[in-house]
This record gives C-alpha cells, structure tokens and sequence, in this order.
C-alpha cells in the first residue's frame, strides 16, 4: 500500500537517515538497517533463498511466476560501510518483479575491516560464478544503488581493463561516484535531501579507500565511457549525489554509450528503497526493470 510522498520523507528522515550517521557504532548501524529492511512487505509471491556465489555469500530474491534465461547481480548500498541482502530486499523483490527474473544479492566485504579492493573482488567472483553457471554476459545484467552503484561501475571498468565480456545492461540508482566530495550538490541539496547528509561521507570515503586512493577504479567519472554496455540511471532531483548522476549521464552520452536517465522531480536519495510504499519508487523500478529486461533478452 502507497503511503503519501510526504510520508515517506518524514520516515526517511526520522528512521532511516540517523542508521546512516556515523555517529553510531557501524555494528548498530547495520543491524538497524537489516531490521528495517527484513519489517517492509515484499509483493505477493516473492521467492527467497541463500547461497553463494564463488564462495560470497548471496541473497537471490525471485518474482512469482516463471522467467526467462537473463539474471541481475544486485550491489545494494550503504556507503561501503553498511547494508546488506536483507536491508535490500524490498527494493531487489521491486526490481526483479519488474525484470521478471531472479535478482542476486552479493553480501560483498565491508569496509572498514575490509577496504578496497575487497567489495570490489567480491562483484568480480559473484560475476565469474555467475558466468561459470552457464549465463552469457549479454543475459545477465548488473545494478546497484548508491555505493553499490558505484561499485557496479567499477565492475564494469574492472571487466574492460581485463578483456572480459561486458553485461548486457547497467543500472543505477543514485550512484555514488565521485568521491572527492566536490560536486556542488553536495551544498546545494544538503537540506532537501531526506536520506543522505553530506557531512557523512568524507569518513566513508576514508575507510573505503584505505591507502588506495588513487586506484583508477575508484574515479569512474575520470574513465573513458565509450563502449560500454546501455546505462539506465535513476536519481532524485533533491538529493546530494545528484550531480554524480549528472556528470555520467553526460559524459557516457558524449562517449556514444546508450543512455537512459529518470532524474524524478521532488526525491531523495536512493529512494527507491521505500518499493513497496512509495508510488515514485515503484514507477522508477518498474521503468527501470523493463529496460534492463529488453537489453538483456533481445
């Protein structure tokens, strides 16, 4: 049942955002965002199971019915630092309802135990595995949310610079992709952003990228983008990573990349989370899994 946008913000706001604060403990802060995510209904026959992938342990979230040979590798976000498969599941059951296909959620290392390049290793072993069951890349297509977006990228750069097939669809929802912190965003959306407040993600960026920095796979903004598979992006007009949205749209499009772009008027970060609750959210998924479903089935 669709609750009121407005809502939806004050929830956001009030019960998700303070979970993302590092001003808690990060073992708090991921337990809390699990239970709100396991509490949220998931649509009518929803299917769950557990596995792994290469040896990452992974959450595959199925729609009811049947579906056809294509598959989604899902990198939930959470600022390298937290979520999980289960603080996901109501935006992953959304996609692969709209994607008519099963969903993989790899539970990918954290940091601060565990800095770059460990999520980054564990996209490429779910990928390999996944391709090793028998998946052309042209069926499988990979997405994610915030930092889960921009290690999507990553991946994406990873596989060109080791000669490997591409996906055959990319798709993002408020990725995070600059992490210089620079983007005028950042100040300029601060207050409208119900999800996200900037002043969070410098200690990020810090624990992700340990002593790597300058690793070419963490500037996907500075990448050459031409011959990349079809990207289809969703961000919220109000949120603070907007403009990271922005600047790949324009420079994949001026590359030659196909590009789609939901950029919604009146949303936050990453607010497709709420699937299930909000009307914004389901359109965006429901938009954005049938162009994933078309690229990777014709």
């Amino acid at each position: 049942m669709h609750l009121p946008t407005a809502v939806n913000r004050f929830a956001t706001r009030a019960l998700v955002a303070p979970l993302l604060s590092p001003t808690l403990p990060v073992a708090v802060r991921r337990a809390g965002l699990d239970l709100v995510g396991a509490s949220l209904p998931l649509p009518r026959g929803t299917r769950r199971t557990h596995g792994e992938l290469g040896g990452v342990r992974t959450e595959v979230i199925a729609p009811a019915g049947q579906f056809g040979p294509h598959r989604v590798i899902y990198l939930h976000g959470g600022g390298y630092l937290v979520g999980s498969p289960a603080s996901h599941r109501p935006l992953v059951a959304g996609l692969a309802r709209a994607t008519g296909t099963p969903v993989h959620v790899p539970a990918y290392r954290l940091a601060p135990e565990h800095p770059f390049p460990a999520a980054l290793d564990d996209a490429l072993t779910a990928w390999h595995a996944l391709r090793a069951a028998g998946h052309p890349a042209q069926r499988i297509a990979v997405a994610g949310d915030s930092a889960g977006g921009g290690l999507a990228v990553s991946l994406l750069l990873r596989l060109r610079a080791e000669g490997e097939e591409l996906p055959g669809a990319v798709g993002l929802i408020s990725p995070w992709l600059d992490l210089t912190l620079t983007a005028d965003a950042l100040s300029r959306n601060a207050s409208s952003d119900a999800m996200l407040n900037p002043s969070w993600l410098a200690s990020a960026v810090a624990d992700y990228t340990g002593s790597r920095a300058g690793a070419p796979e963490l500037s996907p903004l500075d990448a050459d983008l031409a011959g990349l598979p079809p990207l289809h992006v969703v961000a919220g007009a109000e949120e603070v990573l907007v403009d990271d949205a922005d600047a790949l749209v324009e420079r994949a499009r001026a590359a030659g990349t196909p590009v789609t772009y939901s950029r919604v008027a009146g949303m936050w970060h990453a607010f497709p989370v709420l699937a299930g609750l909000l009307a914004e959210a389901d359109d965006a998924l429901r938009t954005l899994g049938l162009a994933l479903h078309a690229d990777c089935t014709r």
